[in-house]
């Protein structure tokens, strides 16, 4: 008579445990849902008005730049285009570098490189 009672508590233990684990699962399978409808949509780049641009028409950033691409986009870009942009970019960081080196040096009345002011 006790392994009965005992059997029955254990089954009535086990489907307490079953409920319980069933109800968090589904707690966490909502709070999950609610995540990927609140991340799966990127929200919109403001596009630069009229009002924000220059006199001459050109945007804040200068003139013949393109705007900056939005947070996540290079994951959908195709890898020939990342590489572009990455060539591109690391090419203006050199001429940028490249250009204030000059400077630095015309500021200072020191020799240039040849290299550096484009004659070799």
């Amino acid at each position: 008579m006790i392994w009965i009672a005992l059997v029955a508590l254990s089954l009535l233990f086990f489907v307490v445990l079953g409920v319980r684990l069933f109800r968090k699962f589904m707690a966490m399978a909502k709070e999950l849902g609610e995540a990927g409808e609140r991340f799966s949509a990127f929200p919109a780049a403001a596009a630069p008005s009229a009002d924000s641009a220059g006199v001459d028409g050109a945007t804040a950033a200068g003139p013949g730049t393109e705007p900056a691409p939005g947070p996540g986009s290079a994951v959908f870009a195709s890898p020939v285009q990342m590489g572009h942009d990455y060539r591109a970019s690391k090419f203006a960081r050199q001429e940028a570098r490249r250009a204030r080196r000059v400077q630095r040096k015309l500021d200072r009345g020191q020799p240039q490189r040849l290299h550096d002011i484009e004659l070799g």
